[in-house]
């Protein structure tokens, strides 16, 4: 996965309640046997008309918000059924971060596991930032996961994180590629493993 370390770009308010992964990632676009063009669906009923063209009123079509790397989301963000794909489109459409006071558990798995940094923040932080990104002027943030900060307009705010997942995202270490990072300790476990219980290889 690509490391998360200190990220700019246009921040994009989103700050609807409960928006769930079916509004994320339509069912129509699961059918696919890979991750392969999910950046199409994601948003899909919102971002684009019946004809197929862009929806000019939805946030990310219009031009101050196009290329938009981080939302700014309302609560319970990512509720709903548990596709990945969800996760998997958003990445792909250009998605760093996702910043909200809540996030559905699975969901917040999720993007873990695929390189998305969620933020939780207090309800008066979440507001400023939804009022700066709603501000072409001041829409453009920095994400600072090293030092726990973001950088809006001319102030910062501090943020917590787990260390675990602060570690992984700056390393750009999915589970197993993490796991992998052990190798030859599992690999000398289970060697002497097998010594001393040599009957587990025994074939029945």
């Amino acid at each position: 996965m690509e490391p998360f370390n200190r990220v700019t770009g246009v921040a994009a308010p989103m700050m609807a309640a409960n928006i769930d992964t079916d509004v994320i990632m339509p069912k129509q676009f699961l059918k696919g046997i890979d991750r392969n063009n999910l950046d199409k669906g994601v948003f899909f009923d919102r971002r684009f008309q019946t004809d197929g063209s862009p929806n000019p009123d939805f946030i990310l079509n219009k031009p101050a918000w196009q290329g938009a790397q981080f939302l700014i989301v309302g609560p319970n963000f990512g509720c709903g059924s548990s596709r990945e794909h969800a996760v998997w489109g958003l990445r792909q459409l250009g998605i760093r971060a996702l910043i909200g006071t809540s996030f559905a558990g699975i969901f917040n798995d999720n993007c873990q596991r695929n390189g998305v940094l969620t933020l939780t923040l207090a309800a008066a932080d979440i507001e400023q930032l939804a009022q700066a990104a709603d501000n072409p002027e001041t829409n453009s943030i920095t994400v600072d996961l090293a030092q726990q900060q973001i950088e809006v307009a001319v102030n910062s705010i501090n943020f917590t994180i787990d260390a675990l997942k602060k570690h992984m995202l700056l390393e750009g270490h999915d589970a197993i590629s993490y796991t992998l990072q052990y190798q030859q300790d599992i690999r000398t476990f289970e060697l002497r493993h097998f010594a001393s219980y040599p009957w587990l290889l025994t074939q029945g």
